[in-house]
């Protein structure tokens, strides 16, 4: 790749603002964007520079990341959750981390929005650093008004692992007890949200898109690598195989339909736009 050419690809993950209306990054790491009656915002979770090792990669794909001067660094990433507003509701994607290690609640703070003004809560999957908000560090809930939404496929594919990797999930579906929804991906959701089947990752990952955005979950975890190269997997990646095939699906999907990806794990501001 030429060298002018690469560096447009960088910038490109910085920002993603097309034709789209755009807000400036604030010390709090949120950035916002609006589009036809959407507006989603970013949060960043973490509260120190995140990069993902580039042992987390495959022997493989060390030369490529050396190549990118990110051998040593390793690769600019976040965990983030992302808000969207649309028709008067506030729906939240993920929850990161949870406390101690959480902006999350304080960023809902900054843009002057409770927990219990929450809506709705859509899950990528189930993981750690995507769950671990919903609950305070006493196993209360958080989000005390909150409908949460997760596909049913995530559920039962954990259901079925160790007890060890699967406990903060029943501690969690156990505190929200009806109101964590398990849907399927024929099922119709709320404010016209589509979830889309996006297994690999874990058993159920799930995507979704709402009008422009497209919500990844961790369809990427190295953004600079990964997007070049879709066939290189971080080892949290459950089934590699599928997980490969999704990636390049869906980043042909976003490309295709001249999507703005909003993922969990891209660099800040948190959006990729082709």
């Amino acid at each position: 790749m030429k060298k002018c050419t690469f560096i447009s690809f960088l910038l490109s993950l910085t920002i993603a603002c097309g034709s789209t209306s755009c807000a400036r990054q604030t010390t709090t790491q949120t950035h916002t964007i609006k589009d036809n009656g959407i507006t989603i915002t970013w949060i960043q979770d973490n509260a120190t520079p995140k990069t993902m090792p580039a042992s987390l990669f495959s022997q493989e794909a060390q030369a490529v990341i050396d190549s990118l001067g990110m051998k040593e660094s390793g690769i600019p990433s976040t965990i983030s959750s992302f808000l969207v507003q649309v028709g008067g509701k506030n729906i939240l994607f993920d929850t990161g981390l949870g406390l101690p290690d959480s902006r999350l609640l304080k960023a809902l703070q900054s843009l002057q929005i409770s927990p219990d003004n929450i809506q709705y809560i859509f899950l990528t999957h189930f993981h750690g650093d995507h769950i671990g908000g919903l609950l305070t560090n006493k196993g209360e809930t958080v989000f005390k008004q909150t409908q949460i939404y997760a596909a049913r496929a995530e559920y039962e594919g954990w259901m079925k692992m160790p007890q060890n990797q699967r406990t903060q999930i029943e501690k969690t579906v156990s505190a929200y007890g009806n109101r964590l929804h398990l849907f399927s991906y024929s099922d119709t959701l709320p404010e016209n949200i589509c979830a889309l089947e996006a297994k690999g990752h874990t058993p159920g990952h799930t995507v979704y898109r709402i009008g422009r955005f497209f919500i990844a979950g961790d369809l990427i975890h190295g953004a600079t690598l990964q997007i070049l190269h879709p066939e290189f997997c971080a080892s949290y990646d459950q089934q590699a195989e599928q997980a490969v095939s999704t990636r390049r699906y869906y980043l042909e999907y976003v490309r295709r339909n001249h999507l703005i990806m909003a993922g969990m794990h891209l660099p800040a501001p948190g959006f990729w736009e082709p």
